[in-house]
């Protein structure tokens, strides 16, 4: 009688360890590979998403656009003042005062920040920042660049800018990564206030590859 042992034949689809370990190596490399072509591509969109529509750091050098109604145009004097209104609402940010924040808006303005929150009423705005210049945003200053003022009228005006926060050096014009939209009115008391503002971040990379996917839909700031 033979003493030699038979070997069962491996179940069907069964690979053996050695096969195992290279077909695992296959799919790490592939893994890695991929990682690093798309973290290259990313890092690649980044680097090539810069917007050439900077705006200006001061506010009275953007030239308005003037839209007269019924109720007639604006004189340079408004300009000047919705430019006064902007500025004092960014001292009053840098210096983390929420009550003098809060008096540049109208008592029913409407607040929405990049995030999505939306704050109705003066007092919301107040209370919130408030809150945010004692907590996360505590010794933040405002980077502010212009990008357009439209007067519709001699009593309101809208006012787009590139902004963003920031503590230490002061940022760059093209490096603010959120883009704002103020409506001012001039109330009763002759005084131009905030009746809403809207604030957006801009993603990039997004922004890139939309451009590259269908280059009509860049603005005409930007070709």
């Amino acid at each position: 009688m033979s003493t030699d042992t038979i070997t069962p034949p491996e179940p069907a689809g069964t690979a053996s360890p050695p096969r195992r370990r290279t077909v695992r190596r296959v799919l790490v490399a592939t893994a890695l590979t991929l990682t690093v072509a798309v973290g290259g591509g990313y890092l690649w969109l980044d680097a090539t998403s810069d917007v050439h529509n900077l705006g200006e750091s001061d506010c009275t050098a953007v030239h308005p656009a003037v839209i007269r109604t019924a109720a007639g145009a604006p004189t340079a004097r408004d300009h000047r003042a919705v430019c006064d209104t902007l500025r004092s609402l960014t001292d009053a940010w840098d210096r983390g005062d929420a009550t003098a924040y809060g008096e540049h808006f109208t008592p029913d303005a409407t607040y929405t920040t990049y995030v999505g929150t939306h704050y109705q009423g003066r007092d919301d705005i107040t209370d919130a920042h408030r809150a945010l210049f004692n907590g996360f945003l505590k010794d933040t200053r405002l980077a502010d660049s212009f990008l357009g003022i439209r007067f519709y009228g001699p009593d309101t005006a809208i006012v787009t800018s590139r902004g963003d926060t920031y503590t230490g050096t002061v940022k760059k014009s093209s490096e603010p990564s959120k883009i704002q939209t103020y409506t001012l009115v001039r109330e009763s008391d002759r005084t131009w206030r905030i009746a809403a503002f809207h604030n957006t971040k801009r993603q990039s990379v997004m922004e890139r590859i939309s451009f590259l996917w269908d280059p009509s839909t860049k603005p005409k700031a930007e070709k």
